[in-house]
């Protein structure tokens, strides 16, 4: 086993969750990326810990008594279903498009209920030399958005979405690493 150097950013793949991790196949297609990625990605753990420990500093314990995970991107192509996805208090209504008349889509944000969706948000890095890194997190987008519109730069929406437990364990993250085979095996 090497240690890996990871350079570059990847693509980002969301899907509702409906309780399972879905496999690679399932998830990580055209029809589910959540946009082209403009500004890189973070992957942020953070426990909060408790710590006992006597007067004389001799004996101590230190216990993990919360965690915290979230994963930001920025999003450069995006259109109204993709902010649907990162609003829980949205709606999104379609008129399609007829002879006499073009398409439209109308996103409402605000007001109404919490739709109660939670995503499974997919990062891949891809690495031919050193294998694929895959982080996978179920969440929610906690950071609302911002959308700002310059004449010299294109408006990336820059969602955070807070990590959920997944699992029985109350897994937070899972990242999978493909190792390379071995030339001459």
């Amino acid at each position: 086993m090497s240690d890996r150097i990871v350079l570059g950013s990847g693509e980002v793949y969301i899907d509702e969750f409906s309780g399972s991790i879905p496999q690679e196949n399932a998830i990580e297609t055209a029809a589910k990326r959540l946009g082209y990625i403009k500004g890189g990605a973070t992957l942020s753990y953070k426990p909060t810990t408790y710590k006992a420990i006597d007067d004389l500093g001799r004996v101590s314990k230190i216990i993990t008594t919360d965690e915290e995970a979230s994963f930001k991107t920025g999003i450069m192509t995006w259109n109204m279903e993709t902010l649907k996805k990162l609003i829980a208090r949205a709606t999104l209504t379609t008129t399609a498009a007829t002879a006499q008349a073009a398409g439209k889509r109308t996103l409402k944000i605000g007001g109404g209920s919490d739709d109660g969706k939670k995503y499974v948000i997919r990062f891949v890095h891809t690495d031919a030399a050193d294998g694929d890194l895959r982080v996978t997190i179920v969440g929610k987008n906690e950071a609302g958005f911002e959308l700002a519109f310059a004449k010299d730069a294109e408006t990336v929406v820059n969602p955070e979405f807070t990590a959920l437990p997944h699992d029985a364990n109350g897994t937070l993250i899972q990242i999978d690493e493909t190792i390379p085979q071995l030339s001459g095996s």
